[in-house]
């Protein structure tokens, strides 16, 4: 409920409420902006600019999603114009960051020992290779299910999908992963 008050406050103009709103949402929004763009400055990039375009906006958001939701939209809509912006910029699709890590590289990666370590490091290496070669749709609706723990019902909020072909693209998205890992011989079940 007092998310509730926030978001009226902020549509109202109140920064105050708006900065409990950012508090809460900040890093939900950094780590999925991270997951889908590869690098720590244009993760924080666009969670500036999701935050800046939902206080701008917050006195048309019509309630009929969640807060959370409406966030997720605008942060895949911003990841996609950077992406776009960059792929055009740059003339290639690498999730290489400018101090040549990878993503899967600089993701933290907790194991008991270190063989574990080593192991948990080439999947993730693995599925972030794979994760590149998909199509930004699968991409996508990929990251916001199983990374970002989203229902269907949000996703097909955000993505404009009904539940079914959430479901569906969802499946052949998850196909195409497999497909993908099963061809470089990296399949883990």
């Amino acid at each position: 409920m007092e998310e509730q008050v926030w978001i009226s406050q902020s549509a109202a103009g109140d920064a105050h409420a708006f900065a409990h709103l950012v508090e809460r949402y900040e890093k939900t929004v950094y780590h999925h902006a991270l997951r889908l763009v590869g690098s720590r400055e244009d993760a924080a990039d666009v969670t500036q600019e999701v935050f800046w375009k939902a206080w701008r906006a917050l006195p048309s958001f019509r309630k009929e999603s969640s807060f959370s939701t409406w966030l997720y939209r605008l942060t895949d809509n911003a990841c996609l114009d950077l992406l776009r912006r960059e792929k055009k910029r740059r003339g290639d699709t690498s999730l290489e960051t400018d101090e040549g890590l990878s993503l899967a590289q600089q993701l933290p990666h907790p194991a008991p020992s270190p063989q574990d370590h080593v192991e948990a490091q080439e999947r993730q290496a693995a599925l972030e290779q794979g994760l590149a070669q998909l199509s930004e749709e699968h991409r996508r609706i990929l990251v916001l299910r199983e990374i970002s723990g989203l229902s269907y019902q949000e996703i097909g909020s955000i993505l404009g999908l009904a539940d079914g072909t959430v479901k569906s693209r969802l499946a052949r998205a998850r196909m195409a992963l497999a497909n993908y890992l099963r061809k470089t011989g990296n399949f883990f079940p």
